[in-house]
């Protein structure tokens, strides 16, 4: 319809209407509901929080919340669906300096403008035995009257989305809406141990914690005693944030973030930033692909926080990233250095992070350094030998120069299996099968790593040879030119698609074949080179990989232990760099379960 000349297009839109697309913004689905009510719960300084829903085939129909927190007057019962009412602030300043949860004052009024409320309040030692009833549809009172009541709140949600089914088509399964209600409960159980929670759906009791000063204990209660075995505890300081909470081992991990719970100021966030700060810290001990269970809990000083970025307080804004991303991968790092590591044999062991592990202090569990010496069994040379001696010596050049506590027992060969793994027996009565290339690959990257902090990394060839690429690898190799210099190789663009390799990193030995050189490039362009780690954390780790002794060259007894001895003096000797564990153990115990001799 087009309007007649000089009318007005522009109308301000009736306050029902506001309501209604103000709701859309904090009320997206039932979860919506649980989790601002609660939320308001925990603010009234409640003790024991009960939550009940009710559903029918299609969808979740009733939602209860009753808490026994300070409750309200008839007058604020009132004032609090009153869009942006609020008892958490006064004014902007205090923005800066928020420790509840809520504190827009919307909460309510968007619930109730797209639903049924009942609500039933009366105030801590009020001394009077009436509380308040006010009864809501649509965000239109229908009726405010006395009621006997407990001490505390209670809030019944019907018929949500009654008057605005667009947005009720868009719900998903009962199951589906359910598990959103566990995701909220989880996240608040942990942040506020402190409180006691039972959740009901269709009267059956789905979820409960008990009142805890320690939040393991609620960790235990929500995931099982089994999921605790695998945690171990990470707590630090720094002068504008505190760190505490559990992280896994690498045995347990999992394809997503969703066990990456993490908590600020009390408050369930979701943060891309600090799960990657987590992650870093693991450094090479995970896979790309896998992700610690982790419950974090951080204290940081509310000015650096903003979290009056997001409707539903979903997300937060944090000034100092980089410092606050920095200390959590320093936190998480030395938590994970403290740790024994080593698998056992029916650990789900799971394994690339960005950053490598080297530790600046002495690790908590160590072993000393005494040399185990291998059965005297000599075998005749084969193929294979005389390079995997090349490449031995090449690793053993750092290694031993100044023997460091190891992270790993005594271990003497007894064998190999396929030459692939190398068995072995250590001084603490255990066997152990370690993957000898996964093992090489991870001491020649530690070299490499250390050699990077030298001046002189890099070794000409005698016959520098031309490097033949496609157009979009040349494309490519050219972007990677700089970080390659830095690792030591020295290529030069030919022209036409070409490079002319000059010198190449000293960690790689008297390497003069171009087939193995020509590997490397090819495994930094391509397509699956790609990921999340920078260009120089790739070029090392493909370096470790292509120069170490590969999986199937059967080694003599005498340079599996050189192996092992090198990969005893490792910083990190539990996994390659790609997140592979290099070594696992069977104790006496675990052979004799596996034999029923228990």
């Amino acid at each position: 319809m087009t309007p007649e000349p000089g009318a007005s297009v522009i109308h301000i839109l009736d306050q029902a209407t506001v309501n209604k697309i103000a709701a859309g913004e904090v009320v997206e689905r039932p979860a919506s509901v649980v989790k601002e009510l609660v939320e308001n719960a925990i603010d009234a300084g409640a003790r024991s929080i009960r939550i009940e829903l009710s559903a029918s085939k299609e969808k979740i129909t009733r939602i209860r919340i009753t808490d026994n927190g300070c409750g309200m007057s008839p007058v604020d019962a009132l004032l609090a669906f009153v869009p942006h009412a609020t008892s958490k602030i006064s004014g902007i300043g205090d923005l800066d300096t928020i420790r509840t949860l809520g504190f827009r004052g919307e909460a309510l009024a968007s619930i109730a403008a797209v639903s049924h409320v009942i609500l039933i309040t009366k105030p801590q030692d009020s001394g009077t035995v009436a509380g308040t009833k006010i009864v809501i549809a649509g965000g239109t009172v229908q009726e405010t009257s006395g009621v006997g009541a407990p001490e505390g709140t209670s809030i019944l949600v019907e018929d949500l989305f009654y008057n605005t089914p667009a947005r009720e088509k868009f719900l998903k399964s009962v199951n589906t809406e359910l598990a959103q209600i566990h995701t909220i409960m989880e996240g608040v159980c942990l942040s506020h141990p402190e409180c006691s929670f039972r959740l009901f759906y269709n009267n059956h009791e789905q979820l409960v914690t008990d009142r805890s000063t320690r939040s393991i204990d609620t960790i235990a209660r929500l995931y099982g005693t089994e999921v605790v075995k695998h945690l171990f505890p990470v707590d630090a300081s720094c002068p504008f944030m505190t760190i505490a909470g559990y992280l896994s081992q690498p045995s347990l991990t999992r394809k997503d973030t969703a066990r990456m719970l993490v908590i600020i100021n009390g408050r369930f966030i979701s943060s891309p930033l600090i799960n990657g700060a987590v992650k870093a810290g693991y450094g090479t001990l995970l896979a790309r692909d896998r992700f610690p269970v982790t419950f974090l809990s951080l204290q940081i000083d509310t000015r650096l926080v903003d979290v009056n970025v997001h409707p539903t307080k979903k997300q937060v804004r944090l000034s100092r990233e980089k410092e606050i991303a920095d200390a959590i991968k320093k936190a998480v790092l030395d938590a994970v250095l403290s740790q024994d590591l080593i698998p056992a044999a029916d650990s789900p062991v799971q394994g690339i992070i960005s950053q490598p592990v080297v530790a600046d202090k002495e690790p908590a569990y160590t072993y000393p350094v005494t040399e185990v010496a291998p059965s005297g069994v000599s075998e005749s040379t084969h193929a294979g030998t005389i390079d995997s001696d090349q490449r031995l010596r090449q690793t053993e050049l750092l290694t031993g120069i100044s023997p460091v506590p190891s992270k790993l027992p005594a271990i003497e060969v007894i064998g190999e299996f396929g030459g692939i793994y190398i068995l072995g027996r250590t001084d603490t009565g255990e066997l152990v099968v370690i993957d000898q290339h996964a093992a090489h690959e991870r001491i020649l990257y530690e070299q490499v790593v250390l050699r990077l902090k030298g001046d002189h990394h890099s070794q000409e060839l005698i016959s520098p040879f031309v490097l033949h690429r496609t157009p979009k690898e040349a494309s490519v190799l050219k972007d990677l030119l700089p970080a390659l210099m830095l690792e030591g190789f020295v290529l030069e663009d030919f022209g036409r698609d070409t490079f002319l390799v000059r010198a190449i990193p000293v960690v790689l030995g008297r390497m003069e074949d171009a087939g193995i050189i020509d590997e490397i490039i090819s495994d930094l362009v391509s397509d699956a080179a790609t990921g999340p780690v920078n260009n120089r954390e790739r070029i090392t780790r493909v370096i470790a990989c292509r120069g170490a002794i590969k999986a199937g060259t059967v080694c003599t007894r005498e340079q599996c232990q050189r192996i092992v001895d090198q990969l005893r003096q490792a910083q990190n000797p539990y996994t390659c760099p790609h997140g592979r564990p290099t070594i696992i153990r069977f104790s006496r115990t675990d052979l004799d379960a596996m034999f029923k001799r228990t």
